[in-house]
């Protein structure tokens, strides 16, 4: 059967209120356009626009290079604690409005640091957030520490130092974002065998932009537990086997790959490869006003190509809940509001 990425409306209304982890997420990259707006009201001179339609154009990338260049320009936005705990706490927000339960935002301390925010301030302010989105919203958080590896091996140095000298409460992750070319993995090994022997998980980027070798790079050296897109594992059969043997879980995000120009178009996307092979799949947004997409969108994306009924968008839920991080008992109650919205959905038909 061919499959379009054309979202079912059968399916919106069933994916809008079904219970959700995301695991792939970017604190900055999750920036509506209301919060830059006044981010950069905040702090005029900024090359990021105020006006919503321009925001829009100025997050058109032509290339994955290009959207790195823009992100940045968003990062320079965040120049005081109080602005950096207000875009968190705004993040949580709109993932709650999405019915999402539990997140994993990929957090890069060293972009805020390096530009004058105190480890001790930005802790603060997000662990500050994280507490008071959980009041209100309902909504769970936990932290990545990525490295940017774009700054090289001195913000690599730094980020295991905030993660291990400064550690927020709830830290559960050590990462590593930014481009592959490059950039290779080998040189961070170090980094991330210190991280996990203080407990962290191994949840690097690879297989982006760059070919399968820098997913095998990850699992071999940098001890993955999850990987972060790993689209290219496709090229590679072994990959894909020793994946599904291992129950690696990928975290993919259809419409970034296609946005950075990873992949050419969302039906050529190979979301579907991967669970052909039995790979562990979870649908994530990395970026989504950056995107022009949400959590939600992905699902029904991820729904189109893979050709699921309600059944199946419930497992992939489900999936992303197993591959989690989350404490027991919020997996445990997860799943059991993802199995109820199911039996109410197929009540109600």
């Amino acid at each position: 059967m061919t499959t379009t990425a054309s979202p079912r409306p059968d399916l919106a209304a069933f994916v809008a209120g079904l219970p959700k982890a995301e695991l792939h997420v970017h604190h900055v990259g999750s920036a509506s356009p209301r919060v830059v707006a006044e981010l950069a009201a905040r702090h005029p001179g900024s090359s990021v626009p105020r006006d919503p339609d321009e925001l829009a154009r100025f997050f058109r990338f032509t290339d994955f290079a290009h959207f790195v260049d823009l992100y940045l320009a968003t990062v320079d936005l965040l120049r005081t604690a109080e602005d950096v705990r207000m875009l968190t706490y705004e993040v949580a927000r709109d993932l709650a409005a999405q019915q999402v339960r539990y997140a994993e935002l990929t957090m890069t301390p060293y972009t805020s640091v390096v530009r004058g925010i105190p480890i001790e301030a930005y802790t603060e302010a997000i662990e500050d957030a994280r507490t008071a989105a959980e009041r209100d919203h309902g909504v769970v958080l936990r932290w990545v520490y990525d490295i940017p590896g774009e700054a090289g091996l001195e913000s690599a140095d730094a980020t295991l130092s905030y993660a291990l000298d400064h550690r927020p409460e709830a830290l559960v992750g050590f990462g590593l974002g930014g481009p592959e070319i490059g950039v290779p993995r080998p040189q961070f090994a170090p980094h991330f065998t210190a991280a996990r022997a203080a407990g962290l998980h191994s949840v690097p980027h690879s297989g982006e932009s760059t070919g399968p070798q820098s997913v095998w790079d990850a699992l071999t050296l940098l001890g993955a537990e999850r990987i972060g897109h790993g689209t290219s594992s496709v090229q590679d059969p072994r990959l894909l086997d020793h994946l599904a043997e291992h129950r690696i879980p990928l975290e993919v995000c259809p419409t970034s790959n296609v946005a950075t120009r990873v992949v050419e178009r969302i039906e050529d996307h190979p979301i579907r490869a991967m669970v052909d092979a039995g790979v562990v799949v979870t649908v994530n947004s990395d970026d989504p006003p950056m995107f022009g997409t949400t959590l939600n969108r992905e699902y029904e994306v991820a729904a189109a190509l893979l050709d699921l009924d309600e059944a199946g968008v419930a497992d992939l839920a489900v999936a992303a809940v197993d591959a989690s991080f989350a404490p027991d008992a919020v997996r445990r109650a997860l799943r059991e509001e993802i199995a109820a919205h199911v039996e109410v959905s197929a009540a109600s038909r």
